[in-house]
């Protein structure tokens, strides 16, 4: 028993030479001329962990490609990259020589169709009128029907062509062949990359713009593999020099071979204005924490030994606090130690203070 008595002195005896170790004994005119001025501690719950970079890419749901769907030449394009454009859009123009021969096709269905519905009504007629018999009738029956397919089996094959509807009723109308070919925009959204040039043959389903809703995009984060341990689906995403966060989405389950990074990715849901397709952008991940740390400025901080500290003021001056760095963000970090957060600390001067605690009598 008196063993583990004359431990227990021992050890309150070292906690108080440490303490009495890491108080500066300052009185308020020396604190004065040392130009110290003290402030509280802020409390905070989240905590800035890293810094990554991230490029700007559109999900592939939010990206079409506007392509020929005839083989042709191309006449007129009338949108570039950077423009505007609305779904339904006209935004280029072919001559196809293959469109007119599915016109052609589509008008001699359609002179069939007229012809054996001729032969129907007037087969229909003797029917009733008991000239021929009802064999006869059916057989054309059949054949109006089959020419009635066929027309519609050539106003499918107009439209996949690109003919509109007004187009196609127009043709059937008049009669008269036209070999231009419309290119429609697809969705609504911006032209990001324009594939051909006016007079360049295309062939069937040739790629001729690439246009994309920018209403939402991606951002692909290269994540340090060190770092995953700290980073959780859910952490908040800062984008440098703007208003603009999100949340982490994804995260990778490979890592980069030769940046030894892991993909990270979040989403930006409106607020895109500001962002560019294939950008190189600087982004911060903060995590919330249920924890409380607390935000000081880097100028309340002091290293000695590798360790950090902050001074808290007392009665007879300040006391050395020895700290934890969880994060910096800009001029501030955030920080956890043996805190309540009702301390009074130096704000500013605490090099001063520090070589006051060492006995430098001199700053950093």
């Amino acid at each position: 028993m008196k063993s583990l008595i004359g431990l227990i002195l021992l050890l309150v005896s070292l906690s108080l030479m440490a303490d009495e170790h890491n108080h500066i004994h300052l009185s308020k005119l020396q604190i004065f001329n040392l130009g110290v001025k003290t402030g509280t501690l802020k409390a905070v719950k989240k905590v800035p962990l890293l810094y990554a970079p991230a490029k700007v890419v559109v999900p592939p749901t939010q990206e079409h490609v506007a392509s020929a769907s005839q083989a042709g030449l191309v006449s007129k394009l009338l949108v570039t990259v950077g423009d505007k454009v609305k779904k339904g859009q006209i935004i280029g123009q072919l001559n196809s020589p293959e469109l007119l021969v599915l016109q052609q096709q589509f008008l001699r269905a359609q002179s069939e169709k007229n012809l054996s519905l001729v032969n129907f009504q007037r087969d229909k007629r003797l029917l009733d009128g008991g000239i021929i018999a009802r064999k006869r009738w059916y057989e054309a029956k059949s054949r109006y029907h089959n020419s009635e397919s066929e027309v519609n089996a050539n106003k499918q094959l107009l439209a996949i062509a690109g003919m509109s509807t007004t187009a196609i009723k127009s043709l059937a109308r008049n009669r008269k062949l036209n070999s231009k070919l419309n290119i429609y925009a697809p969705i609504s959204g911006v032209v990001l990359e324009q594939m051909v040039r006016t007079g360049e043959r295309l062939g069937v389903f040739s790629p001729v713009y690439k246009i994309a809703n920018l209403n939402k995009l991606w951002l692909e984060i290269k994540l340090p593999q060190e770092q995953m341990t700290n980073i959780k689906l859910g952490d908040q995403v800062k984008i440098q020099d703007t208003e603009i966060t999100t949340k982490i989405s994804l995260l990778g389950n490979s890592v980069d071979k030769k940046t030894q990074t892991v993909l990270a990715r979040a989403i930006v849901h409106g607020k895109t204005s500001e962002l560019r397709v294939g950008q190189q952008i600087n982004t911060q991940i903060v995590q919330q924490s249920h924890q409380v740390f607390f935000e000081v400025q880097n100028v309340a901080i002091a290293q000695n030994d590798g360790e950090f500290y902050i001074f808290v003021r007392t009665e007879a001056g300040f006391l050395a606090k020895q700290i934890k760095i969880l994060g910096k963000e800009g001029s501030y970090s955030v920080i956890t130690g043996d805190l309540i957060g009702t301390e009074e600390i130096a704000t500013r001067g605490a090099v001063a203070l520090k070589a006051n605690w060492l006995g430098l009598g001199a700053e950093e």
